[in-house]
Protein backbone atom coordinates (compact mmCIF):
# COMPACT_ATOMS: atom_id res chain seq x y z
CA UNK A 1 0.00 0.00 0.00
CA UNK A 2 2.82 2.34 0.73
CA UNK A 3 4.61 1.33 -2.37
CA UNK A 4 1.66 2.23 -4.58
CA UNK A 5 1.30 5.55 -2.94
CA UNK A 6 4.93 6.34 -3.39
CA UNK A 7 4.65 5.42 -7.07
CA UNK A 8 1.73 7.76 -7.59
CA UNK A 9 3.59 10.45 -5.73
CA UNK A 10 6.65 9.90 -7.94
CA UNK A 11 4.60 10.03 -11.12
CA UNK A 12 2.74 13.09 -9.98
CA UNK A 13 6.01 14.72 -9.09
CA UNK A 14 7.55 13.89 -12.49
CA UNK A 15 4.65 15.20 -14.53
CA UNK A 16 4.31 18.35 -12.52
CA UNK A 17 8.03 18.93 -12.89
CA UNK A 18 8.38 18.19 -16.61
CA UNK A 19 5.28 20.09 -17.77
CA UNK A 20 6.67 23.56 -17.09
CA UNK A 21 9.95 22.57 -18.67
CA UNK A 22 8.12 21.28 -21.74
CA UNK A 23 6.05 24.45 -21.91
CA UNK A 24 9.19 26.54 -21.59
CA UNK A 25 10.78 24.50 -24.38
CA UNK A 26 7.77 24.96 -26.61
CA UNK A 27 7.80 28.67 -25.87
CA UNK A 28 11.50 28.92 -26.63
CA UNK A 29 11.01 26.93 -29.82
CA UNK A 30 8.25 29.26 -30.90
CA UNK A 31 10.33 32.30 -30.16
CA UNK A 32 13.26 30.76 -32.04
CA UNK A 33 11.05 29.92 -35.02
CA UNK A 34 9.58 33.40 -34.99
CA UNK A 35 13.04 34.93 -34.73
CA UNK A 36 14.29 32.71 -37.54
CA UNK A 37 11.32 33.66 -39.69
CA UNK A 38 11.86 37.33 -39.02
CA UNK A 39 15.57 36.96 -39.80
CA UNK A 40 14.79 35.11 -43.01
CA UNK A 41 12.31 37.81 -43.99
CA UNK A 42 14.85 40.52 -43.21
CA UNK A 43 17.54 38.73 -45.22
CA UNK A 44 15.11 38.14 -48.08
CA UNK A 45 14.16 41.81 -47.96
CA UNK A 46 17.78 42.88 -48.03
CA UNK A 47 18.52 40.54 -50.92
CA UNK A 48 15.46 41.85 -52.76
CA UNK A 49 16.56 45.45 -52.17
CA UNK A 50 20.08 44.56 -53.35
CA UNK A 51 18.65 42.87 -56.44
CA UNK A 52 16.53 45.91 -57.20
CA UNK A 53 19.54 48.19 -56.71
CA UNK A 54 21.94 46.10 -58.79
CA UNK A 55 19.43 45.13 -61.43
CA UNK A 56 17.40 48.33 -61.82
CA UNK A 57 18.54 51.35 -59.78
CA UNK A 58 22.27 51.09 -60.55
CA UNK A 59 21.84 50.52 -64.33
CA UNK A 60 19.33 53.37 -64.50
CA UNK A 61 21.72 55.68 -62.62
CA UNK A 62 24.59 54.68 -64.94
CA UNK A 63 22.40 55.32 -67.99
CA UNK A 64 21.39 58.73 -66.61
CA UNK A 65 25.04 59.67 -65.99
CA UNK A 66 26.00 58.40 -69.44
CA UNK A 67 23.20 60.38 -71.07
CA UNK A 68 24.35 63.55 -69.28
CA UNK A 69 27.95 62.99 -70.43
CA UNK A 70 26.81 62.47 -74.01
CA UNK A 71 24.64 65.59 -73.77
CA UNK A 72 27.70 67.59 -72.71
CA UNK A 73 29.69 66.17 -75.63
CA UNK A 74 31.85 63.80 -73.57
CA UNK A 75 32.05 60.42 -75.31
CA UNK A 76 35.30 59.20 -73.75
CA UNK A 77 33.92 56.57 -71.41
CA UNK A 78 32.79 52.96 -71.48
CA UNK A 79 29.43 51.60 -70.37
CA UNK A 80 29.67 47.96 -69.30
CA UNK A 81 26.65 45.72 -68.76
CA UNK A 82 26.95 43.67 -65.56
CA UNK A 83 23.82 41.57 -66.14
CA UNK A 84 22.34 39.65 -69.05
CA UNK A 85 18.73 40.70 -68.55
CA UNK A 86 16.75 43.41 -70.31
CA UNK A 87 18.68 46.17 -68.53
CA UNK A 88 21.96 44.54 -69.59
CA UNK A 89 20.75 44.51 -73.19
CA UNK A 90 19.68 48.15 -72.84
CA UNK A 91 23.13 49.15 -71.55
CA UNK A 92 24.82 47.22 -74.35
CA UNK A 93 22.65 49.01 -76.90
CA UNK A 94 23.46 52.34 -75.24
CA UNK A 95 27.18 51.53 -75.38
CA UNK A 96 26.93 50.70 -79.10
CA UNK A 97 25.17 54.02 -79.66
CA UNK A 98 27.98 55.80 -77.78
CA UNK A 99 30.60 54.08 -79.93
CA UNK A 100 28.82 55.10 -83.15
CA UNK A 101 28.43 58.67 -81.91
CA UNK A 102 32.14 58.80 -81.06
CA UNK A 103 33.07 57.43 -84.48
CA UNK A 104 30.81 60.02 -86.12
CA UNK A 105 32.34 62.77 -83.99
CA UNK A 106 35.89 61.68 -84.86
CA UNK A 107 35.01 61.44 -88.55
CA UNK A 108 33.50 64.93 -88.46
CA UNK A 109 36.64 66.31 -86.80
CA UNK A 110 38.80 64.51 -89.35
CA UNK A 111 36.70 65.78 -92.25
CA UNK A 112 36.77 69.32 -90.89
CA UNK A 113 40.56 69.13 -90.61
CA UNK A 114 40.88 67.70 -94.12
CA UNK A 115 38.59 70.38 -95.53
CA UNK A 116 40.74 73.07 -93.93
CA UNK A 117 43.82 71.45 -95.45
CA UNK A 118 42.12 71.33 -98.85
CA UNK A 119 41.09 74.98 -98.69
CA UNK A 120 44.59 75.96 -97.61
CA UNK A 121 46.16 73.94 -100.44
CA UNK A 122 43.77 75.25 -103.07
CA UNK A 123 44.16 78.86 -101.87
CA UNK A 124 47.96 78.56 -102.03
CA UNK A 125 47.96 76.85 -105.40
CA UNK A 126 45.54 79.35 -106.90
CA UNK A 127 47.62 82.24 -105.63
CA UNK A 128 50.75 81.02 -107.43
CA UNK A 129 49.33 81.08 -111.00
CA UNK A 130 47.38 84.26 -110.22
CA UNK A 131 50.62 85.99 -109.25
CA UNK A 132 52.23 84.83 -112.49
CA UNK A 133 49.24 85.92 -114.58
CA UNK A 134 49.24 89.31 -112.90
CA UNK A 135 52.98 89.78 -113.45
CA UNK A 136 52.96 88.82 -117.13
CA UNK A 137 49.80 90.88 -117.77
CA UNK A 138 51.48 93.93 -116.26
CA UNK A 139 54.51 93.21 -118.45
CA UNK A 140 52.33 93.37 -121.55
CA UNK A 141 50.44 96.47 -120.35
CA UNK A 142 53.65 98.30 -119.40
CA UNK A 143 55.20 97.57 -122.76
CA UNK A 144 57.97 95.33 -121.45
CA UNK A 145 57.02 92.64 -123.95
CA UNK A 146 57.62 94.71 -127.08
CA UNK A 147 58.58 92.07 -129.59
CA UNK A 148 55.95 89.66 -131.00
CA UNK A 149 58.02 86.71 -129.74
CA UNK A 150 58.08 88.01 -126.16
CA UNK A 151 54.40 88.88 -126.29
CA UNK A 152 53.67 85.36 -127.55
CA UNK A 153 55.70 83.91 -124.66
CA UNK A 154 53.87 86.04 -122.11
CA UNK A 155 50.46 85.14 -123.53
CA UNK A 156 51.33 81.43 -123.62
CA UNK A 157 52.44 81.57 -119.99
CA UNK A 158 49.23 83.32 -118.98
CA UNK A 159 47.23 80.68 -120.85
CA UNK A 160 49.08 77.80 -119.18
CA UNK A 161 48.61 79.28 -115.73
CA UNK A 162 44.92 79.83 -116.40
CA UNK A 163 44.70 76.13 -117.32
CA UNK A 164 46.38 75.26 -114.01
CA UNK A 165 43.76 77.29 -112.16
CA UNK A 166 40.99 75.62 -114.13
CA UNK A 167 42.37 72.19 -113.22
CA UNK A 168 42.52 73.08 -109.52
CA UNK A 169 38.92 74.32 -109.56
CA UNK A 170 37.84 71.12 -111.32
CA UNK A 171 39.56 69.08 -108.61
CA UNK A 172 37.74 71.05 -105.92
CA UNK A 173 34.38 70.53 -107.62
CA UNK A 174 35.12 66.86 -108.11
CA UNK A 175 36.12 66.47 -104.48
CA UNK A 176 32.75 67.93 -103.44
CA UNK A 177 31.03 65.28 -105.58
CA UNK A 178 33.10 62.53 -103.95
CA UNK A 179 32.14 63.76 -100.48
CA UNK A 180 28.44 63.56 -101.35
CA UNK A 181 28.75 60.38 -103.46
CA UNK A 182 27.43 62.22 -106.50
CA UNK A 183 30.05 61.29 -109.08
CA UNK A 184 28.14 61.11 -112.40
CA UNK A 185 29.18 57.66 -113.66
CA UNK A 186 28.11 56.48 -117.10
CA UNK A 187 29.57 53.00 -117.51
CA UNK A 188 29.61 51.42 -120.93
CA UNK A 189 31.46 48.86 -123.02
CA UNK A 190 34.65 50.28 -124.49
CA UNK A 191 37.27 48.84 -126.80
CA UNK A 192 40.46 48.64 -124.74
CA UNK A 193 42.77 49.12 -127.72
CA UNK A 194 40.87 52.06 -129.22
CA UNK A 195 40.42 53.88 -125.92
CA UNK A 196 44.02 53.70 -124.72
CA UNK A 197 45.38 54.39 -128.20
CA UNK A 198 43.43 57.65 -128.19
CA UNK A 199 44.73 58.42 -124.68
CA UNK A 200 48.29 57.71 -125.75
CA UNK A 201 48.01 60.02 -128.78
CA UNK A 202 46.78 62.88 -126.62
CA UNK A 203 49.27 62.27 -123.80
CA UNK A 204 52.14 61.82 -126.27
CA UNK A 205 51.61 65.27 -127.75
CA UNK A 206 51.49 66.84 -124.29
CA UNK A 207 54.60 64.96 -123.14
CA UNK A 208 56.47 65.97 -126.28
CA UNK A 209 55.65 69.64 -125.67
CA UNK A 210 57.11 69.27 -122.16
CA UNK A 211 60.29 67.62 -123.41
CA UNK A 212 59.42 64.11 -122.17
CA UNK A 213 60.20 60.80 -123.80
CA UNK A 214 56.94 58.90 -124.11
CA UNK A 215 56.17 55.31 -125.08
CA UNK A 216 52.97 53.27 -125.23
CA UNK A 217 52.47 49.52 -125.56
CA UNK A 218 49.21 47.56 -125.69
CA UNK A 219 49.24 43.75 -125.59
CA UNK A 220 45.48 43.30 -125.30
CA UNK A 221 43.66 41.74 -128.26
CA UNK A 222 41.63 44.00 -130.52
CA UNK A 223 38.36 42.31 -129.57
CA UNK A 224 38.67 42.87 -125.81
CA UNK A 225 36.13 45.22 -124.27
CA UNK A 226 36.10 46.75 -120.81
CA UNK A 227 33.37 48.22 -118.60
CA UNK A 228 34.24 51.80 -117.68
CA UNK A 229 33.16 55.41 -117.74
CA UNK A 230 35.41 56.93 -120.45
CA UNK A 231 35.33 60.44 -119.00
CA UNK A 232 36.10 59.35 -115.43
CA UNK A 233 38.79 56.92 -116.62
CA UNK A 234 40.47 59.75 -118.53
CA UNK A 235 40.56 61.67 -115.24
CA UNK A 236 42.38 58.74 -113.64
CA UNK A 237 45.03 58.67 -116.36
CA UNK A 238 45.44 62.45 -116.37
CA UNK A 239 45.78 62.61 -112.57
CA UNK A 240 48.48 59.93 -112.58
CA UNK A 241 50.39 61.63 -115.41
CA UNK A 242 50.02 65.02 -113.71
CA UNK A 243 51.45 63.56 -110.52
CA UNK A 244 54.39 62.12 -112.47
CA UNK A 245 55.15 65.48 -114.05
CA UNK A 246 54.77 67.30 -110.72
CA UNK A 247 57.49 65.24 -109.03
CA UNK A 248 59.84 64.76 -111.98
CA UNK A 249 63.47 65.58 -111.18
CA UNK A 250 65.38 64.08 -114.12
CA UNK A 251 67.09 65.93 -116.94
CA UNK A 252 65.70 63.34 -119.39
CA UNK A 253 62.16 62.79 -118.11
CA UNK A 254 60.26 59.74 -119.30
CA UNK A 255 56.72 58.37 -119.06
CA UNK A 256 55.63 54.92 -120.29
CA UNK A 257 52.17 53.37 -120.49
CA UNK A 258 51.62 49.63 -120.76
CA UNK A 259 48.26 47.88 -121.15
CA UNK A 260 48.13 44.12 -120.63
CA UNK A 261 45.76 41.20 -120.14
CA UNK A 262 45.09 40.02 -116.56
CA UNK A 263 42.42 37.34 -116.89
CA UNK A 264 39.02 38.89 -116.21
CA UNK A 265 40.69 42.28 -115.94
CA UNK A 266 42.78 44.66 -117.99
CA UNK A 267 45.89 45.93 -116.19
CA UNK A 268 47.32 49.36 -116.92
CA UNK A 269 50.80 50.42 -115.78
CA UNK A 270 52.00 54.02 -115.93
CA UNK A 271 55.72 54.42 -115.26
CA UNK A 272 57.84 57.53 -114.75
CA UNK A 273 61.55 57.87 -114.04
CA UNK A 274 61.06 60.63 -111.45
CA UNK A 275 62.40 60.90 -107.94
CA UNK A 276 60.31 58.02 -106.61
CA UNK A 277 58.48 57.69 -103.33
CA UNK A 278 59.90 56.86 -99.93
CA UNK A 279 58.99 53.36 -98.76
CA UNK A 280 57.47 54.79 -95.57
CA UNK A 281 55.17 57.04 -97.62
CA UNK A 282 54.18 54.49 -100.28
CA UNK A 283 51.16 53.04 -98.38
CA UNK A 284 49.61 56.51 -98.12
CA UNK A 285 49.95 57.93 -101.62
CA UNK A 286 46.26 57.31 -102.40
CA UNK A 287 45.02 58.90 -99.17
CA UNK A 288 43.21 62.22 -99.37
CA UNK A 289 45.45 65.28 -98.93
CA UNK A 290 48.61 63.19 -98.63
CA UNK A 291 51.68 65.01 -99.90
CA UNK A 292 55.12 63.50 -99.48
CA UNK A 293 56.55 67.00 -99.57
CA UNK A 294 54.35 68.77 -97.03
CA UNK A 295 56.12 72.11 -97.25
CA UNK A 296 53.79 74.78 -98.59
CA UNK A 297 56.84 76.61 -99.93
CA UNK A 298 57.44 73.78 -102.36
CA UNK A 299 57.20 74.68 -106.01
CA UNK A 300 55.35 71.41 -106.62
CA UNK A 301 51.98 72.63 -105.39
CA UNK A 302 48.91 70.46 -105.89
CA UNK A 303 45.79 69.92 -103.83
CA UNK A 304 46.84 66.49 -102.60
CA UNK A 305 43.67 64.77 -103.81
CA UNK A 306 44.59 63.75 -107.38
CA UNK A 307 45.57 60.14 -106.59
CA UNK A 308 42.77 59.74 -104.05
CA UNK A 309 40.32 60.70 -106.81
CA UNK A 310 41.96 58.11 -109.07
CA UNK A 311 41.53 55.42 -106.42
CA UNK A 312 37.88 56.35 -105.87
CA UNK A 313 37.08 56.07 -109.59
CA UNK A 314 38.95 52.78 -110.08
CA UNK A 315 37.37 51.14 -107.02
CA UNK A 316 33.91 52.36 -108.03
CA UNK A 317 34.59 50.80 -111.43
CA UNK A 318 35.23 47.39 -109.84
CA UNK A 319 39.03 47.47 -110.11
CA UNK A 320 41.92 48.21 -107.80
CA UNK A 321 44.93 50.51 -107.85
CA UNK A 322 48.37 50.32 -106.25
CA UNK A 323 51.86 51.78 -106.54
CA UNK A 324 55.43 50.50 -106.76
CA UNK A 325 58.37 52.84 -106.38
CA UNK A 326 62.08 53.07 -105.77
CA UNK A 327 63.65 56.30 -104.56
CA UNK A 328 65.63 57.93 -107.33
CA UNK A 329 64.48 55.38 -109.91
CA UNK A 330 60.85 56.27 -110.49
CA UNK A 331 57.29 55.14 -109.76
CA UNK A 332 54.83 52.78 -111.41
CA UNK A 333 51.10 53.14 -110.80
CA UNK A 334 49.09 49.99 -111.56
CA UNK A 335 45.33 49.77 -111.91
CA UNK A 336 42.89 47.17 -113.19
CA UNK A 337 39.60 47.44 -115.05
CA UNK A 338 36.88 44.84 -115.53
CA UNK A 339 36.57 43.16 -118.90
CA UNK A 340 33.19 42.80 -120.52
CA UNK A 341 33.71 39.04 -120.90
CA UNK A 342 30.04 38.18 -121.42
CA UNK A 343 29.72 40.40 -124.47
CA UNK A 344 33.23 40.11 -125.82
CA UNK A 345 33.63 41.05 -129.44
CA UNK A 346 30.35 43.01 -129.83
CA UNK A 347 30.39 46.73 -130.47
Amino acid sequence: MKIGLMGRIAVSFGVSTLLPIFLIFLSSLGILSLSSGILILVLAGLLFILWIYMGIVKPVDELKRAAKRIESGDLDFTLEAETEDEFGELMEAFEQMRIRLKETQEEKIRNDTENKVLISNIAHDLKTPLTTIKGYSEGILDGIAKSPERQQKYIRTIYNKANDMDRLIDELNYYAKIETNKIPYHFRRISVREYFSDCADEIGLDMESKGYRFSYKNEVEDSVLMLADPEQLRKVVNNIISNSVKYMDKANPEVRIFVGDAGDFVEVRIFDNGRGIQSSALPYVFERFFREDSSRNSRKGGSGIGLSIARKIIEDSGGRIWAESAEGAGTTIHFTLRKDTALKGEH
